[in-house]
């Protein structure tokens, strides 16, 4: 109950901004024009602002009891006196609301000085202006603020809203200068075909801003999972939407191109014109506020992003990743798209040369449907229910070294010892086992694919099902290890000379503490430090140690931390001479999972080491830069003296402390 009452108070306070912006905005326009013709509509018009005005304080207040009887889970602090001030002074929403609520109080001042003044343009602008400023305050609270780079994401969505604003609240207006062509003479016609075409002119923009912003909006809160469109309660809602407003840019275009040019035509034209203008005009003002409430429960919906589709209920989905890598796929969707603009062009064409119905309907629907069918059917693939679950298990060390067993365990039989399907079983059996080392199938298929694979086994049997054998966590350790054996592949063109501004390697996130005492994860470095990681046996690597506790302080003065990771378990006394001296952290706990996570990125160009159980080299290096990402590497077997040369190591750092933030830091879970 407490819910649907906020939404409909969030409704109310929505929708008299709106009207009030898009009221003040057509008033500014075409009263001048209204009013010396002796025309009604505009005080009519007038009349309706205190009532907006004050349907808008009455819903901010019915928003502040609903909300705090929400978030304190009392229903009866919905008319607690005591629990709204407690609310308004301790949470951040409670100040957007004293905002948001004095703005309204200002935009009822302005609305009874406007009410009672003598028209002019200037009021209405200053009015319009003031209405929108509850609007814009109100997106402080809304999805767009939690979002990165809060404040584009939030001016975005205000402006989305600002813009509809001027479209929506226009309306009444219209149909209040379309009933004129009712009663009125062939001059209060061509009058109003003035009047909307001025307006007609400022909506055609506005509509263009208001598809453009909201793109942005949505795509924000879809992210790259296109999925969540048809399978989120924020996709429905927006899809509804999206179809709502086509059906609104159908008639306006009509009303626009065909209607109000009309009522300056000649009298049974006009006429007819004037009719069709209001009755359209209805529906199209109707479908709006079904929109605008679409719009609120849309702006209160889980983002799609954010949403968990455990269930996908479509036996397929479409994926390019999955399938652009083969000629037939990008010839067939390439006659699709032939098709469709075929399509296109008939259906513009059989209007210029002005077909018969069916043809001028059936072409473009045969060749629209032969399009379609060219250019999805081809993407499609296979999908399970559980193919968009969301991994519950981070992207670490220490589940890839869970999975780094598992898979040694019970894998390599069939799989090999490095996944790439050249087990000593694989020429046994009716189907040879998929290269999980060498071919992108982590990259084709999600997360939630090779769940369903491992949970419920594949190909008949063939690979059995370990649903039973391994817990649900396991099966993610299980695939973690798979993406990061598959990212170790994918690392061999990494060297000890960085890609200038190409990240593109995510590392797994890790947790330590080190002889020193300190103790942290890799994220904490992240925005503020790049990261050294050592990867040492011993006593190896003693003389590079050496050379780099020497090089500690130059190092360390190039915004870059070290991490020493011995590869081995050392005994007391071996710990002892190694951290003898030694400036930098030399972890302790956690060494085994992290050496054994990060073993799997020591492939190179030179040494693929593809067969056979892998030799681990003896010692690596990982530079990280800042934001979370592996740039550069060097593996002495395998890069030749490298990073012995301090110089070139301080020039890589320099080169990274140079570059922006280009990708946003890597997630904690595969998808």
């Amino acid at each position: 109950m407490i819910e649907a009452a906020g939404a409909l108070f969030r409704c109310l306070q929505l929708a008299s901004s709106m009207l009030l912006i898009g009221g003040c905005v057509f008033l500014a326009i075409a009263e001048q024009k209204g009013s010396a013709s002796g025309h009604t509509w505009p005080p009519r018009l007038r009349q309706t602002f205190p009532w907006l005005a004050g349907t808008l304080l009455l819903g901010l207040f019915g928003l502040l009891a609903t909300t705090t009887a929400q978030a304190t889970g009392v229903p009866e602090n919905a008319w607690n006196l005591q629990a709204w001030l407690d609310f308004l002074q301790k949470t951040r929403i409670g100040l957007i609301w004293i905002l948001r609520t004095a703005s309204a109080l200002v935009v009822l001042v302005i609305v009874l000085y406007v009410r009672i003044s003598p028209p002019a343009q200037w009021r209405y602008v200053v009015c319009a202006s003031a209405a929108a400023l509850p609007l814009a305050l109100g997106s402080l609270a809304s999805h767009s603020a939690a979002e990165e780079h809060a404040i584009l994401a939030t001016v975005t969505y205000a402006l989305h809203l600002i813009v509809a604003s001027v479209w929506f609240g226009g309306l009444p207006g219209v149909i209040l200068v379309a009933s004129t062509t009712a009663t009125g003479s062939a001059d209060d016609r061509s009058q109003a075909g003035e009047m909307l075409s001025r307006f007609s002119a400022l909506a055609f923009p506005t509509m263009i801003a208001v598809i453009l912003s909201g793109l942005v909006v949505a795509n924000r809160m879809i992210d790259t999972n296109y999925a969540g469109l048809v399978a989120t309660t924020y996709g429905w809602l927006l899809i509804l939407k999206l179809t709502l407003l086509t059906i609104i840019l159908l008639i306006a275009s009509r009303a626009k191109s065909v209607w109000v040019p009309s009522l300056r035509q000649r009298p049974d034209t006009a006429a007819t014109g004037g009719r069709k203008l209001r009755t359209w005009v209805r529906i199209e003002f109707f479908l709006a506020i079904l929109l605008v409430i679409v719009a609120t429960l849309l702006a209160n919906a889980v983002p799609a992003k954010h949403d968990v589709i455990d269930n996908w209920p479509y036996p397929f989905r479409f994926s390019i990743d999955a399938t652009w890598g083969d000629w037939l796929v990008r010839t067939i969707v390439g006659i699709g798209l032939v098709f469709l603009i075929l399509a296109g062009t008939t259906l513009s064409l059989g209007r210029k040369k002005q077909w018969t119905a069916p043809w001028r309907i059936a072409v473009p629907a045969v060749l629209g449907s032969l399009g379609l069918a060219g250019t999805f059917y081809p993407i499609a693939v296979q999908s399970y229910p559980e193919t968009y679950r969301k991994t519950p298990v981070p992207f670490d060390v220490i589940s890839i070294a869970n999975g780094v067993d598992l898979f040694t365990a019970n894998c390599i039989p069939c799989h090999g010892p490095q996944a790439k399907g050249n087990g000593v079983l694989a020429k046994t059996l009716p189907k040879q086992p998929v290269d999980l080392l060498t071919e992108p199938h982590t990259a084709m298929h999600t997360a939630g694919d090779f769940f369903h694979w491992l949970t419920y086994g594949r190909f008949n049997g063939i690979m059995p099902a370990f649903g039973e054998k391994f817990s649900e966590e396991e099966r993610w350790d299980l695939l973690n290890f798979l993406h990061a054996n598959s990212r170790g592949y994918q690392s061999r063109i990494i060297t000890p000379r960085i890609l200038p501004e190409q990240p593109f390697m995510a590392t797994p996130n890790f947790s330590y503490a080190a002889h020193d005492g300190s103790s942290g994860t890799l994220k904490d470095f992240r925005e503020k430090q790049g990261v050294l990681l050592v990867l040492f046996s011993w006593p190896g690597s003693r003389d590079r140690l050496d050379q780099l506790r020497a090089a500690a302080t130059s190092i360390t003065g190039k915004n870059t931390t070290i991490l020493a990771i011995p590869m081995t378990d050392l005994l007391p006394d071996e710990l002892a001479a190694i951290v003898r001296g030694i400036p930098f952290p030399v972890v302790t706990q956690g060494a085994r999972e992290i050496s054994s996570s990060y073993a799997l990125f020591r492939r190179t160009l030179s040494i693929p080491d593809l067969f056979g159980e892998g030799t681990r080299p003896k010692h690596m290096e990982f530079l990280i830069d800042r934001f979370g990402y592996l740039r550069a590497r060097w593996i002495p077997n395998g890069d030749g003296s490298g990073w012995m040369d301090i110089s070139l190591l301080a020039q890589q750092m320099t080169q990274l402390n140079q570059e922006r933030e280009i990708l946003p830091p890597p997630g904690d879970h595969v998808h």
